[in-house]
């Protein structure tokens, strides 16, 4: 499996989760995890979607191991940070030390995917004799 397909598979699980849980929320009248709600949206749809198209678009990144434990990261890092934040919203400190932990597995899977695309970028397959300014 390529890092796009994990990315792609992984947004419309976590996207629908995010829908289920809003439609949960209006039924229940209770939107005090909103926020959480919210996290779960962007950092499992819409990020993990864009990240999908980037790999696509970098065939080289996409077959890489790295850029599969990248996915992998960020999907266990946004579960966890999506509990901490419901959990915090719902008034359970408990949530406060498990959104600290996801958080900070967020933030560094999200260095390790901007070092992906950096590296994508300079790669000697992408310095080809056309892009190398003339002397």
């Amino acid at each position: 499996m390529k890092a796009s397909s994990l990315c792609f598979l992984g947004a419309v699980v976590l996207l629908l989760a995010g829908m289920l849980w809003g439609i949960i929320m209006g039924i229940s009248d209770d939107h005090a995890a909103m926020p959480a709600h919210a996290h779960l949206n962007l950092l499992g749809w819409v990020s993990l979607f864009l990240f999908g198209i980037f790999y696509h678009l970098h065939p080289s990144t996409d077959i890489g191991r790295t850029a599969m434990i990248q996915v992998g990261i960020w999907i266990v890092g946004t579960i966890i940070l999506t509990i901490g934040v419901g959990l915090v919203h719902t008034g359970h400190v408990i949530g406060d030390p498990i959104a600290a932990i996801g958080s900070i597995i967020v933030f560094a899977d999200a260095v390790l995917f901007g070092w992906l695309v950096y590296r994508s970028q300079f790669t000697p397959a992408r310095l080809t004799r056309s892009s190398i300014p003339a002397e």
